[in-house]
């Protein structure tokens, strides 16, 4: 990305500083299991009032907090997938209403031009009767003048076409109304059952955070602090197994020019809270932060992460550049963005921020590219 992000060394340094402190340590969602360590002995020191030892309560075995810790990662999970779900409806939702506003618009259009249609059509009915009601070909035929009887046909039977064409015109419009009529009631139910499967979803993702968050009120500040550590540990150990694969002496460090604005519109995010179903500009949630960034590149991508997934373009992992996007878990329900040098910035999930993070920390689906420019271009 030299040339591309000005800031580069500087965020890079950040990440490295950011990694060993807290990001790694807290990735926010991380599935790969630490080995236990074993739970100290109950402590003998400081001694008692009276010589004896005080005994500190030993805290619950590592085995029963890695339990607790996959039960929260999987209610967090849930609630990812929830809210893909949400934002897929909040999508279809604002693409149908859109395309009511435009149906509406045409039944106006079309209601205005059946008027006039017939308009003209009474219009002819009263001139027709103000002649006596006869139509103008008898009229003609009854004409005692041979010159008026032919200079009249002609116009007889350009008024004869007129009026065919006039009926066919509001039959035509009649139809489109009936059309758009339909259509504009058709969307009308997929709206509602979008605003339904929206209000399931945002009921599963609150029930799943409650759940989760029941779970950590029960926890003491230590078992909290060895929770962190859990997941610093299962972190540390998922990342560090990849990069033990060598991926990280294949990996290009140089973005293309949109890849690198949308690297440095993520990298201004960060420490933003985490919020379902955002877009910013203040929170996100994962596909928020990664579509915003791509449309700041002016290069607009879906809106989910499984959408991302399925629309853009497959690169293979170790061809994966700065500004591309990595796609975790087997249902594509969370997303981030590649900076370079193994690590990724992402909005992990409720209660955590945009962060920095191993690429590997958590298990990959696969990468996509959004855009198809050359790295470096624009350098």
């Amino acid at each position: 990305m030299r040339g591309l992000l000005p800031s580069r060394r500087g965020v890079l340094a950040a990440v490295t500083v950011v990694c060993a402190v807290t990001v790694l340590a807290a990735p926010g969602t991380a599935f790969a299991h630490a080995p236990a360590t074993p739970a100290p002995a109950a402590s003998s020191s400081p001694q008692g009032p009276a010589g004896s030892p005080t005994l500190r309560p030993t805290p619950p075995p590592n085995k029963d907090l890695e339990a607790l810790r996959e039960r929260l990662d999987k209610l967090y999970h849930d609630a990812a997938v929830a809210t893909d779900a949400y934002n897929a409806a909040e999508e279809k939702a604002r693409k149908q209403s859109a395309e009511i506003d435009e149906l509406h618009r045409q039944i106006d259009e079309g209601r205005r031009k059946l008027d006039e249609l017939k308009d003209r059509a009474g219009a002819a009915a009263r001139a027709q009767y103000r002649t006596g009601g006869l139509p103008p070909e008898v009229r003609l035929v009854l004409s005692d003048d041979p010159e008026q009887f032919l200079n009249g046909t002609g116009l007889v039977l350009q008024g004869q076409r007129a009026t065919k064409g006039m009926l066919a015109e509001m039959t035509r419009a009649q139809q489109d109304l009936r059309q758009y009529t339909d259509d504009a009631s058709a969307q009308w139910r997929k709206l509602e059952a979008n605003r339904k499967a929206k209000a399931d979803a945002k009921k599963t993702i609150q029930k799943r955070i409650a759940a989760a968050e029941k779970l950590q009120s029960r926890l003491q500040k230590r078992e909290m602090k060895r929770l962190a550590e859990l997941e610093r540990e299962a972190a540390l150990k998922a990342q560090t197994a990849w990069l033990d694969t060598g991926i990280l002496t294949k990996l290009k460090d140089r973005a293309s020019e949109q890849g690198g604005k949308a690297v440095a519109f993520a990298t201004a995010q960060l420490g933003k809270p985490y919020v379902w179903g955002a877009e910013g500009p203040d929170t996100y949630d994962c596909s928020g932060l990664t579509s915003q960034a791509w449309a700041s590149a002016d290069h607009p991508i879906p809106r989910t992460s499984q959408e991302q997934w399925k629309q853009l373009k497959h690169v293979d992992i170790k061809d994966m550049r700065p500004g591309d996007l990595i796609i975790y878990f087997h249902d594509a329900s969370h997303v981030a963005m590649y900076v370079g040098d193994g690590t990724i910035i992402h909005a992990p999930r409720p209660g955590r921020t945009v962060t920095v993070a191993g690429a590997g920390s958590m298990p990959i689906l696969g990468v996509v590219r959004p855009d198809t420019g050359k790295a470096g271009d624009g350098s």
